[in-house]
């Protein structure tokens, strides 16, 4: 019998609360399943397993605040959570979730007892972005929002019981079940765990911020940049998005991207993660996508095999990501294991950016704005598409040497274009 535990979704990470179950117990789970939803300071997370079980007790209610490392579930005939086969170390080598659901009656020992959605199902569910009428956040599982939304219920009119709306409540509040909320015009209760927007925000803020601070001052960072000409690149995507729909062009961000993946594959000693003194390369490349969130703050989900799609496949894929990202429907395992991160200003405006290595990566590329501007060309003046890149990497494991050949990869890499369109095995 083992320990399903709080997992680490990030360095940044010291407590989180659950938001769900997703299972009951005596429920078979299976690797990949998603069997709970956690909410971290920065967003309500997917939790996926990784190891084959049975559920046997869950030992957390929904709305619970518990830190990383937490006994949150007991599973049978399997040991406790372990990394996820290959993706990389946990941030702060604590350990990753288990098991997956199968729908149910039995009881649970919390007061989230709901139709039990698949797996598949729960990746679905509406984002969280409703607020109570005094402008407070409203505490409600993710899958009890989409129930909502189908049965037409307002979210700010329900009261949950336990201190997060559940399905049961919902169905309650819209006649299908029976009622046990209050008056309306007695307030919802709010658990500690479900502060104003406002607080949200600034909690967000002050988890980024300590962050930077602890990267800044344990990281000797060492930062280069180049410049890169784009016409080649820009050239040969408007041949390949010539005869495509506006949803199947592919953008210069997912040609950067590629570009970055396919040279770190090379460039070990920019793609791993460096704990307890020591530097783990790491044999995959899960680029971590810098994704700017609606309501304020940054957070960075991994493109997993980066390097080995296609263009055509990783464009659907980091939009797909950047959508999640805002909406709140993250996997666990998208917020573990980034080996490398990519921010990309150039949307913003910004011509420059020299970023600050998430730990314990090693590496952050910077990408700004592409510019049009006169250059030098085998001695002649020309008016060329120009983008500065950045790096900002790890002086315990590389130098300006190492870093400036990762960049001039980048560079080789943009300026065939053609050989970044497939993938590869």
């Amino acid at each position: 019998m083992g320990d399903f535990r709080m997992p680490s979704l990030g360095a940044d990470m010291t407590e989180g609360t659950l938001l769900e179950w997703l299972v009951h117990p005596g429920d078979v789970v299976h690797r990949g399943d998603i069997i709970a939803v956690v909410d971290t300071s920065k967003s309500a997370i997917d939790v996926e397993v990784f190891e084959e079980g049975r559920v046997v007790e869950l030992l957390v209610q929904p709305g619970t605040t518990v830190p990383v490392g937490a006994p949150l579930a007991r599973l049978d005939g399997v040991g406790v959570a372990t990394d996820e086969g290959g993706r990389g170390p946990q941030p702060e080598a604590t350990p990753k979730p288990k098991p997956k659901p199968k729908p149910k009656p039995e009881e649970t020992l919390t007061p989230a007892p709901s139709p039990v959605p698949p797996a598949k199902e729960a990746a679905r569910r509406a984002p969280a972005a409703q607020q109570h009428r005094d402008g407070s956040h409203i505490a409600a599982s993710p899958f009890a929002r989409r129930r909502a939304q189908e049965l037409g219920v307002d979210l700010s009119t329900v009261v949950g019981h336990g201190g997060v709306i559940s399905v049961a409540d919902v169905e309650a509040a819209a006649g299908s079940g029976p009622s046990e909320a209050p008056p309306e015009s007695v307030p919802p209760a709010q658990p500690p765990s479900a502060p104003a927007a406002s607080d949200h925000a600034a909690a967000m803020r002050q988890a980024i911020g300590a962050l930077m601070a602890r990267s800044k001052r344990e990281i000797p960072h060492y930062y280069l940049q180049t410049t890169i000409d784009m016409s080649a690149a820009l050239d040969w995507l408007s041949g390949l998005n010539a005869e495509r729909t506006v949803a199947e062009r592919v953008l210069p961000a997912a040609l950067l991207l590629k570009a970055v993946a396919v040279s770190a594959r090379g460039m070990p000693d920019m793609n791993g993660f460096f704990v307890d003194g020591n530097f783990r390369p790491q044999d995959h490349v899960h680029v971590g996508v810098a994704v700017s969130l609606r309501g304020g703050g940054l957070i960075a989900p991994a493109l997993h095999d980066a390097d080995l799609a296609s263009l055509d496949d990783l464009m659907p894929r980091m939009k797909d990501l950047v959508q999640r990202a805002r909406s709140g429907r993250l996997r666990s395992s998208e917020m573990s294991d980034p080996t490398l991160t990519v921010t990309n200003l150039g949307e913003q405006g910004a011509e420059l950016v020299h970023g600050v290595i998430y730990p314990p990566q090693v590496s952050l590329v910077g990408f700004g704005r592409i510019v049009e501007r006169p250059i030098a060309v085998q001695g002649m003046l020309a008016v060329r598409p120009l983008l500065v890149a950045t790096l900002a990497a790890d002086h315990r494991v590389s130098d300006g040497h190492r870093g400036g050949l990762f960049l001039a990869a980048i560079d080789a890499a943009l300026q065939s274009p053609e050989n970044l369109q497939g993938g590869t095995s």
